[in-house]
């Protein structure tokens, strides 16, 4: 599964892994308005992805319109991948994805 979230308490932990495009997008939205409806944080760890299409893009940019206008924390974390940043995937990105993984099973 490319997108998971983990409640604590003081926030919502949605992590992506591998390829986020239209067929993870109803989950993800899903896993979105959860987070909302919990009043928390969120916090959306983006180290271990490898490719986000627009439907997700849009996702997220809504979902930070609506947690702003309800005083919710949002924040995005992580590397976006090169089709979208324009940037160079190298050794450092792979290291921060394992570290994110270790954090988020410690988590």
């Amino acid at each position: 599964m490319p997108v998971s979230c983990d409640e604590g308490e003081a926030l919502s932990l949605i992590h992506f892994e591998g390829d986020v495009n239209i067929s993870s997008a109803a989950e993800l939205k899903q896993l979105l308005l959860r987070a909302l409806a919990h009043g928390k944080g969120i916090h959306v760890d983006l180290g271990c992805v490898t490719e986000v299409d627009i439907t997700a893009l849009q996702l997220l940019w809504a979902a930070e319109r609506e947690a702003k206008g309800a005083g919710v924390g949002f924040s995005l974390v992580g590397q976006w991948p090169e089709e979208v940043a324009g940037g160079e995937r190298d050794q450092v990105q792979t290291d921060t994805c394992r570290s994110n993984v270790k954090k988020r099973r410690e988590y």
